[in-house]
């Protein structure tokens, strides 16, 4: 298949989860000045050898503090990382409009080193929107993020990812209310002067939701006219059999096999994710044993610093084998610190996270 993405070095976008600021929805709901630190700080361990809580070596920082934002930056840029993916909301969080976008707007695109890195939005559409709802939201989208030059582009069209086609498709109502939606969303960007680059997740395109989707992947991929696909993190498509934990080598190995499988797969460039941890014990009731469930799936342990870069250097390989002119990949993440994938330095391994980027892809 043909692939027309051009660039001369690695794109290495990490995906950032915006929780750690105070929020009017969630004080509204949670109380005032609720982040989700607490739930971090108050974590423990759940079996033998299990490494919780988790400690961030620069402490529970307010994100939407632009000084904060321009030390995250500094410390991404610095070890290779050249694009952060928003994890982004809308009508969520008990009401109308964005919602956690207050680390992007009020932190990352008001640092005075913003320039430094590439910024784009993975839409986390966990929930329905309707049709009117989905026009309210691309206007705000076009009006707020897409002037800016920062913002990630693949050859030229700027990127948007959406989580779950299968609640998009919900909520808009069918296959073909979707596909008008997303061009509505082409022709408004186009008016405004700018091109789209759609992406989705695999994660989204699973084969249980075929009763919404349909049989064929690859047909609604054309019909929405998707350009390239990704995925968010590898305990989505890969489930260990052992419980409460699982050895993230091991899943590795499995990750690197899986990227073949979709690059064949898809008829559009799909760009590998490397997984830095999975842990989501800390939103589990700490007074409660630790039981399987859909979401609180097994622990990835031994995920050291060095598994990490064994892991990156396979992506790497796989990147240099593959005939993708974008040389592009995500990374399982910046601060999820909740779910145990998390590049920002901690008490136990400092920096050594985002050291391990910056041994297989350089810096900026």
């Amino acid at each position: 298949m043909s692939h027309l993405y051009k660039s001369s070095r690695y794109e290495v976008a990490v995906y950032y989860f915006p929780q750690w600021h105070v929020d009017p929805k969630n004080e509204a709901a949670k109380g005032k000045g609720w982040t989700e630190w607490p739930s971090l700080r108050e974590a423990k361990p759940r079996f033998p050898g299990h490494e919780q809580p988790k400690v961030p070596f620069w402490g529970e920082i307010e994100e939407a503090d632009p000084r904060v934002s321009e030390m995250q930056i500094a410390a991404a840029a610095d070890h290779g990382v050249t694009t952060f993916l928003y994890d982004w909301y809308w009508d969520m969080g008990g009401g109308e409009g964005p919602f956690l976008q207050r680390a992007l707007e009020e932190g990352f695109l008001q640092a005075t080193n913003r320039d430094r890195l590439k910024f784009a939005l993975m839409w986390a559409n966990h929930n329905e929107v309707s049709r009117e709802r989905f026009e309210a939201m691309t206007d705000y989208i076009i009006a707020n993020y897409f002037h800016h030059p920062n913002h990630f582009a693949i050859d030229g069209r700027l990127y948007f990812c959406i989580y779950e086609c299968f609640t998009l498709v919900k909520g808009l109502g069918g296959i073909d209310q979707t596909a008008e939606a997303l061009q509505s969303f082409r022709r408004k960007a186009s008016a405004a002067g700018y091109e789209l680059h759609l992406n989705v997740m695999e994660w989204g395109l699973n084969p249980k939701h075929r009763d919404i989707l349909g049989e064929d992947t690859n047909v609604l991929i054309r019909r929405f006219g998707v350009d390239s696909v990704t995925s968010y993190v590898w305990i989505h498509h890969i489930e260990p059999e052992e419980f409460p934990e699982a050895s993230y080598t091991k899943i590795a190995e499995r990750a690197a096999n899986q990227w073949d499988v979709f690059r064949d797969q898809f008829t559009v460039p799909y760009f590998p994710n490397v997984t830095m941890g999975w842990d989501p014990s800390p939103r589990s009731d700490p007074s409660k044993p630790y039981e399987r469930s859909e979401y609180f799936s097994p622990i990835l342990s031994g995920n050291t610093p060095e598994a990490f870069e064994a892991s990156l250097r396979d992506v790497k390989a796989f990147l240099d084998r593959s005939t993708l002119q974008l040389p592009m990949f995500t990374v399982y993440a910046w601060n999820e610190w909740t779910e145990g994938g998390y590049l920002e330095p901690d008490t136990v391994h400092g920096m050594g996270y985002l050291e391990a980027i910056r041994n297989v892809f350089g810096k900026e």
